[in-house]
């Protein structure tokens, strides 16, 4: 009896699982197809998706990995001015500089009428191993002809870098020889100095210029200081005008030299960066030795971290020009095609707080491109008085004011000088002419200038040598005409810059900047900060006026009067 209720009731039941299963499923349906709708429709699906289409249905054929390669820039571009993506070609040359060596065969080189001129050979370097001497024309590699209009930069750096280890032929045109020179050189490491010069000024002050920030900076950095310690420094210039930036633990390294135990570097933070500071460790062997920082409108980055550093902790004297304003720190993320993406993740501050990060549009970076410019245009190169701060004011240790939202504004402000440029200097500088002419003039006169071992001795040669006159009659010949008023008013700036490159063509980047600094105005207001005793910042004085109120006194280092003096000889 019991079997036959169960028998009855088994098609019931049946068709109520039925049912219940149809509108579960149902649901469940309903409800994640909704959900499978949203992720297929969010950013990266449609981005895919797109290129499916494209790739399926497009009229012509289209490369996608070329469609991609240009679209990944166009999509970091909308975030911010420093997140770049680096293509697989790119990623080693744009490495080499931060890494501190390269492999290749060792020489620095210049592409003048479709051919290689060899401008340096690296000291102990393969090349020069081999043979290969400055003045050299490279017209073949691996015994094929290599000049004309396939020798490019980026073709030429192909050619003659590769593993360390490997070999290339190199076929050289060589000066007083009719015949092809051909040497096997195997590649080596070469190594790239971000330190590139490191001198004494006068009897106490030592002078290193940090070119950029790399993985070997700090231990070049003890090597420079040691070289001026055995010359008896007492006083430091460290020149990072024109310093790009590069690695962040290079510059805190090099900061922690200078800085007593505990003080705050410099401390980043992000949406998905959890802050994190920097302080020095008390064990740097300089932490009283009195320092000058020099910085200008194309430091940035690293060299930022350094100056807000010292500046911020009254540790130096910054003089100078407001430097660029980049206070975002990228991290590299690599691809699995060898390319890689610099994306922005945090921000950094100085120890007061500022955040020295100029301002920028998502998007829009055009203006951010023409800043420098547009503050030339405003007269801020010229004035001090005509840099604008959109940044709040924060306070060093010792209470001095100082800005954020705009880069470093220098302690000391030294403008530039273009009282003695004309139209002529633009145009033979701007042109190239003057390079042309120094390249020109050092192959014909390489084995005279051999004779002279140092910069001072080779400078006086050259002034002698009335080398103005000379490239007159050069750019005359190329297109620039003579203007015999503007050249004379010009003539100092002219000899400046041509024996300067003919200096750097025969030696180095140390003898170039040894010349240069001679007569250099942020050189010689440094010097005078030493002299004066004046390299460490003092807090700000208070006085009080006739009706008793406070008045702060000036922010710098120096006093009113000491930096009126200052103005009054820079513009005597």
């Amino acid at each position: 009896m019991k079997n036959d209720k169960k028998n009855r009731f088994m098609p019931l039941l049946m068709a109520i699982s039925v049912v219940v299963g149809i509108v579960i499923g149902s649901f469940y349906a309903n409800h994640f197809s909704g959900n499978r709708l949203t992720v297929i429709n969010n950013g990266s699906n449609r981005l895919n998706n797109l290129l499916r289409i494209i790739d399926d249905q497009y009229v012509d054929k289209v490369d996608i990995d070329s469609l991609v390669e240009s679209a990944i820039p166009q999509i970091l571009a909308e975030l911010d001015p420093h997140s770049v993506y680096i293509s697989a070609k790119d990623v080693q040359a744009t490495n080499d500089d931060l890494k501190g060596s390269f492999s290749g065969v060792g020489v620095e080189f210049t592409i003048r009428e479709d051919t290689i001129h060899v401008q340096n050979v690296i000291k102990n370097g393969p090349a020069e191993k081999a043979g290969l001497l400055a003045g050299d024309k490279i017209v073949y590699v691996d015994g094929k002809k290599f000049v004309g209009k396939v020798v490019t930069n980026e073709e030429a750096m192909h050619r003659l870098k590769g593993p360390q280890g490997s070999k290339v032929k190199i076929g050289v045109a060589r000066y007083g020889n009719p015949k092809i020179i051909t040497y096997e050189v195997t590649r080596g490491e070469i190594p790239t100095k971000t330190i590139t010069a490191a001198y004494m000024l006068d009897d106490n002050t030592g002078y290193i210029k940090v070119k950029n920030f790399g993985e070997k900076t700090y231990p070049e950095l003890l090597i420079a200081l040691a070289s001026l310690q055995q010359q008896g420094f007492s006083n430091l210039v460290i020149d990072l005008r024109d310093n790009t930036g590069g690695y962040l633990q290079s510059a805190v390294q090099m900061a922690n030299e200078f800085l007593p135990n505990k003080k705050l570097i410099v401390y980043t933070e992000g949406r998905k960066s959890p802050r994190k500071e920097y302080r020095s460790d008390g064990h740097g062997a300089y932490q009283n030795m009195p320092l000058v920082v020099l910085i200008n409108e194309g430091s940035a980055s690293s060299s930022e971290i350094f100056a807000g550093a010292m500046q911020d902790n009254d540790r130096a004297t910054i003089i100078g020009r407001r430097s660029f304003g980049k206070g975002l720190v990228q991290q590299q993320i690599p691809f699995p095609d060898g390319s890689m993406i610099r994306l922005t993740i945090a921000r950094y501050f100085t120890p007061s707080g500022r955040c020295i990060q100029k301002p920028y549009t998502h998007g829009e970076d055009a203006s951010y491109e023409q800043d420098l410019i547009s503050r030339y245009e405003h007269g801020e190169f010229f004035s001090q008085d005509s840099i604008k701060h959109t940044g709040k004011p924060y306070h060093t240790g010792n209470g001095r004011v100082v800005y954020g939202g705009g880069g470093i504004t220098p302690d000391i402000f030294v403008p530039e000088d273009t009282s003695d440029v004309t139209s002529y200097y633009k145009k033979a500088a701007m042109s190239g002419l003057i390079l042309q002419f120094a390249f020109n003039y050092t192959d014909n006169n390489r084995q005279k200038m051999k004779a002279f071992k140092e910069m001072l001795e080779l400078a006086q040669y050259l002034k002698k040598q009335n080398t103005v006159e000379q490239f007159v009659g050069y750019a005359n010949s190329h297109g620039l005409k003579r203007r015999n008023l503007l050249i004379r008013k010009s003539h100092t700036l002219l000899e400046r810059y041509i024996n300067s490159r003919i200096i750097y063509n025969m030696m180095d980047e140390q003898a170039w900047t040894e010349y240069l600094n001679q007569d250099d105005p942020v050189i010689g207001m440094a010097l005078r900060v030493m002299r004066n005793d004046a390299a460490f910042p003092k807090a700000p004085q208070k006085s009080r006026d006739v009706k008793g109120k406070v008045a702060k006194a000036s922010l710098s280092g120096f006093d009113n009067r000491a930096r009126m003096g200052c103005h009054a000889t820079l513009l005597a």
